[in-house]
């Protein structure tokens, strides 16, 4: 009943159209008032605490880090070299774009900025060259999903902070805690370049079918020169990633060694960006960044308000006495999850849902790591389907197609994600098998 009360708050104030950031928090403070006896004080200082944690760091670094690349030349020089790479294949600009979204998405962390990058300068060249527009609009809105499965990634981070800080019981009563940023980054790469391949694989059966243009084949000098004009830009996934499992740096660490890599980048080396340039380029990353914080602080009071009322401990007893298993269990996170994002962004799910989904997930056996590759998995779908995707909004300002014209384009590629989804879900070690070889599990 306590559950059914403050879920039916959150969702008549979100029905109103205010933002969900301010819902969570309205609903925490009508329900302490009017039905508990705890102090409206901690809610403040539940406010400040809620973000004390090293990890959100990390947050407004990759942001910055993400607005310098997509601002900086970076994105073109990586476009131009997978196309030496395979613009001579069926659809090969096509494919050159999800190989340019997964080599931008291993130095940005960010969904939209990859689609904003990588969208921005590719679909115009396929357009040009004679790919009908859905089509390249269908590639790249679905691959820049990428930006968020390969490390590093800011839905990753925002997993950790919504389910760290409690120890709860495994399925025999041993504790288990949450997993560390390292363990989910390195956890991210197989499924992230395994989906990779995926849409490749789509993009190009498509192209052959329909006999769309191709390239002709880049000599190996052409090759070279576009490897060495990107190689300050592929060099960053080195440094960041390399520093982190090499134990240099941590990853919020790493975080800010990007942004400030991606400066000197973009302005020294590429000079794509002026100095001029800069203060705007800060505004816009602090204006995101204070937003998705906003919407952290209010996700951990919420979260707190949960733990408070004992709801995900009884959820968990729930569903463990009525005999749910891990099969039927996960196949209702991903109908819960895919639900959630027809009408709600990836961070608001991720920092609602995580916390209250994670005991049941931890006491039916199922590991951490392989749950938050499970929710990254369905973020990234949910970015891609209406009507909340916010991939499909960003691709929308980029071609000036319609929503409903873009969601047609994006269903071959989308269907591709179904299936990879329901195989990172029942197939386990794709996630875990290489953070258990390097020791990390």
């Amino acid at each position: 009943m306590t559950a059914l009360i403050i879920f039916s708050l959150l969702l008549a104030l979100m029905v109103t159209g205010m933002p969900i950031s301010i819902a969570l928090g309205l609903t925490v403070l009508t329900f302490l008032f009017a039905f508990t006896q705890v102090p409206i004080e901690s809610v403040a200082l539940k406010l400040f605490t809620g973000i004390e944690k090293f990890e959100i760091m990390a947050i407004p670094f990759f942001i910055l880090a993400g607005n310098f690349l997509t601002h900086g030349g970076v994105a073109k020089r990586m476009i131009e070299f997978a196309r030496t790479l395979v613009g001579h294949w069926h659809g090969g600009l096509g494919v050159a774009g999800v190989i340019a979204c997964a080599l931008f998405a291993a130095v940005s962390g960010s969904s939209p900025a990859t689609v904003v990058a990588i969208g921005s300068i590719i679909l115009p060249a396929m357009v040009k060259q004679g790919f009908p527009k859905n089509f390249g609009a269908g590639v790249i809105t679905t691959s820049g999903a990428l930006g968020i499965l390969i490390p590093p990634s800011i839905v990753m981070v925002m997993y950790v902070v919504a389910t760290s800080g409690a120890i709860y019981a495994g399925p025999n009563g041993e504790p288990v805690q949450s997993a560390s940023v390292g363990t989910l980054f390195m956890a991210g790469i197989v499924p992230g370049l395994m989906l990779a391949s995926l849409l490749a694989a789509t993009t190009f059966y498509r192209a052959w079918k329909f006999g769309y243009p191709r390239l002709p084949r880049a000599s190996f000098t052409e090759r070279w020169k576009a490897f060495r004009n990107s190689f300050w830009g592929l060099l960053m996934i080195v440094i960041v990633m390399g520093g982190i499992y090499t134990g240099v740096f941590t990853p919020t660490e790493a975080a800010a060694m990007s942004a400030v890599y991606a400066f000197v980048i973009a302005v020294y080396v590429y000079k794509d960006l002026k100095l001029s340039d800069i203060p705007r380029i800060l505004l816009s990353s602090a204006s995101m960044s204070a937003m998705l914080l906003y919407i952290i602080t209010n996700a951990v009071l919420f979260s707190f308000l949960m733990a408070h009322e004992n709801i995900p401990q009884a959820m968990a007893a729930l569903m463990t006495d009525s005999g749910l298993g891990w099969f039927t269990f996960l196949l209702l996170v991903n109908v819960l999850l895919l639900a959630a994002g027809n009408f709600m962004e990836p961070s608001s799910i991720v920092l609602i849902l995580a916390p209250i989904l994670f005991p049941v997930a931890v006491k039916l056996g199922i590991d951490p790591v392989h749950f938050g590759i499970l929710i990254v998995v369905n973020m990234e779908v949910g970015m891609c389907h209406p009507p909340v995707g916010l991939n499909l909004y960003v691709a929308s300002g980029i071609t000036r197609m319609g929503i409903t014209e873009l969601t047609v384009a994006v269903w071959p590629w989308l269907l591709t994600m179904l299936f990879f989804l329901g195989v990172v879900t029942y197939w386990p070690d794709l996630s875990l098998a290489l953070p258990r070889a390097m020791g990390m599990l």
